[in-house]
């Protein structure tokens, strides 16, 4: 999950917007550490669950990395009330537990689907959606 990741990392700029979703353990947030690892950020990327939202500013110039967690999130509007947008045109983000809350917050966005399989391996679908996304290799070759 590092290693894709860091692959995604090479891809992102700002403003691009990341929804993550798969159940507890899938990797969501180890997915996460390796986009951080490739963009440079600093500080360590660890879960934000009780603190909601966490910023990773880049050095030299590159985009932040915005970290949410809307696993306790009850709808959009809550995740409205994070103000994210005043931060996303600036920064990736990538929202953790936000399939059905998180949509609302740009046309453009790479939709994540993380599957744990029984042998703890995982299958990943990575779904591009809007002109951002039209023509862009997410696959590593």
């Amino acid at each position: 999950m590092r290693a894709l990741g860091r692959h995604l990392a090479g891809l992102l700029r700002p403003g691009d917007l990341l929804i993550l979703s798969g159940p507890l353990g899938a990797g969501k947030t180890t997915l996460t550490q390796g986009i951080g690892e490739g963009l440079g950020v600093r500080g360590r990327v660890t879960s934000p669950t009780f603190v909601i939202s966490r910023v990773h500013p880049a050095p030299a110039g590159g985009p932040s990395l915005v970290h949410v967690d809307a696993y306790r999130l009850g709808d959009s509007a809550e995740v409205d009330d994070l103000d994210l947008d005043s931060s996303l045109a600036d920064s990736v983000t990538v929202v953790e537990w936000g399939e059905g809350v998180a949509e609302e917050l740009a046309e453009d966005r790479l939709e994540i689907t993380i599957a744990r399989h029984p042998d703890d391996t995982r299958g990943v679908t990575l779904t591009g959606v809007g002109a951002r996304w039209a023509d862009v290799a997410l696959r590593p070759e």
